[in-house]
């Protein structure tokens, strides 16, 4: 145990010095990064913390937990840091990854424990969402954390009076991270659960009073501060425009029903096939014996229904389900000798990763991808190749999966280690940090009225480095010529519609866009 103990810690530390480059030197991007950080700073100077506006409009798309925390680290710093708000990212990712070992651990041969921490750690979203500036992955943690709360509670495991306490705790956190979805996940596959193994009269031990009396007592306080803070309007739009209407007839992110049929397959890269299949043989041989992994196949099961029916959709909502996908899968590990199709979707990951140095040398020429053509990246796709090949020598001379899948993650995440000391290079092409930054010194000293922003996306939130607020333009504001003694930030590609009122005129070029003192 001791041994495990360390093994399961050095997993952590390496894939954590591993991303610490990239959560150093990553820019913020401009779609929700960037728009956390601006609702921040206004919550700030408003003296707000359950009622956000986002420039003046009311934002009661999310709960204010993971706001909060964005906020605490704009008093605590003065300034934003990547790498404090990523931390809020991995470390529940890391609690996850624990929390699952912990959890499965006893049904897995400890051959494939190892195995089981490194294929959820570098499955594609679940790692994705690691390290971006989201409320999921946080939300997921405390899912994940109330269903196994709950599994230990119909085992009669641990302390049940402090297990009967953290369930609906962690429950109401969830909901208090992202929303509905945090109660709506443990509730139906917990009550499922017990529906399918016929224990449903149980279900009032885990959904009784005291779970439902902290559960609403919190909701209480909450929507109480909201009321206090927002007024009818605004409660109004928390509880049911970004509920029920999302749910029933979304306004954001409509998807049809099949939606997560599909993005399963690439949300779960490069363990897709690997993962899926070993589930689908397992189901139809019949392997899903235990009560613990009855448990996971009916949360996969579970989510993904409710999901599909749930109006609203994007890829990163499946989260909650991608740790129970590949725990499940490891259980089974045990039961799959050496076989074509096993080896054969370790194969194919393998072979992509051993084409990443040729892939990027042609990208690396192509006009719209030339920023990749730095020394490092090459390095990194270097080390993807070779590892690719090792990997597949390892699979298919000495017939070892487990050891062949520890090649493709190790050598990816040292590929993500040199690859990400490059990322100050190409951070004009991922936000708007640069941009903004070589703004200001242009503006330094001059007697400007502010910043002009024409043909790009999502501009507003840049008054996160701008310290002021954006004025958005047309094109017929910019050719009638009535902007005067101001900034004009715009794509380089649109040069050509505006180049009689731009030609001859002080002008910068940052990444792919252009600034110009008109």
């Amino acid at each position: 145990m001791k041994t495990d103990f360390k093994s399961t810690y050095a997993i952590y530390l390496y894939v954590l010095l591993a991303l610490l480059p990239v959560l150093i030197f990553r820019d913020y991007t401009p779609s929700n990064e960037l728009r956390y950080l601006s609702i921040a700073d206004e919550a700030l100077r408003n003296g707000t913390f359950f009622a956000f506006t986002n420039h003046g409009v009311p934002y009661a798309d999310k709960p204010p937990l993971y706001l909060w925390i964005v906020m605490f680290g704009k008093w605590l710093f003065g300034e934003h840091h990547m790498w404090f708000l990523s931390l809020f990212s991995l470390f529940p990712a890391f609690v996850i990854v624990h929390t699952m070992d912990r959890w499965a651990g006893r049904e897995i041969d400890n051959e494939y424990r190892t195995t089981g921490k490194l294929l959820l750690l570098s499955c594609g979203l679940f790692l994705g969402l690691a390290i971006v500036l989201r409320m999921d992955m946080l939300m997921c943690m405390f899912i994940t954390l109330s269903l196994h709360t709950f599994y230990k509670m119909s085992k009669g495991e641990g302390n049940n009076r402090k297990n009967a306490f953290l369930f609906p705790v962690y429950v109401f956190l969830a909901v208090f991270s992202k929303g509905p979805v945090g109660i709506l996940v443990p509730l139906l596959c917990t009550v499922v659960f017990l529906l399918l193994t016929k224990r449903i009269r149980t279900a009032g031990h885990y959904w009784g009073w005291k779970t439902w009396g902290i559960l609403l007592s919190g909701c209480a306080i909450w929507f109480g501060c909201v009321y206090a803070e927002g007024g009818s309007s605004y409660l109004n739009n928390l509880l049911f425009h970004q509920t029920i209407d999302r749910a029933v007839n979304s306004f954001h992110h409509e998807e049809p029903f099949y939606y997560y049929l599909i993005s399963v397959w690439y949300s779960l890269l490069p363990w897709s096939l690997f993962l899926i299949g070993i589930i689908a043989v397992a189901i139809c041989k019949k392997q899903i014996q235990s009560d613990l992994q009855k448990f996971f196949l009916t949360i996969i099961g579970t989510t993904f229904i409710l999901l599909s029916v749930i109006s609203s959709k994007i890829a990163v909502y499946l989260l909650p389900a991608f740790p129970f996908f590949v725990y499940l899968a490891v259980t089974q590990l045990s039961r799959f000798a050496w076989n074509r199709w096993l080896a054969l979707s370790i194969a194919v990951p393998a072979l992509i990763f051993s084409l990443a140095a040729p892939a990027l040398v042609w990208l690396g020429r192509q006009d719209d991808t030339r920023f990749l053509s730095q020394g490092l990246f090459y390095a990194a796709a270097g080390i993807l190749t070779v590892s690719g090949l090792a990997s597949l020598y390892v699979l298919y001379v000495p017939k070892k999966i487990d050891r062949a899948i520890r090649f493709l993650v190790l050598g990816f995440f040292c590929a993500v280690f040199a690859g990400g000391w490059a990322l100050p290079r190409i951070n004009s092409e991922i936000g708007y940090g640069e941009l903004c930054r070589t703004a200001l010194q242009v503006t330094e000293n001059r007697s400007l009225s502010g910043y002009c922003v024409w043909k790009i996306s999502r501009p507003e939130n840049m008054d996160v480095y701008l310290h002021q607020d954006i004025q958005i333009v047309t094109q017929e504001d910019i050719l009638s010529g009535k902007l005067h003694d101001t900034v004009l930030l715009f794509p380089v590609k649109e040069t050509e519609k505006i180049k009689k009122i731009v030609s001859g005129k002080e002008s910068y070029r940052v990444g792919p866009y252009n600034i110009v003192i008109l």
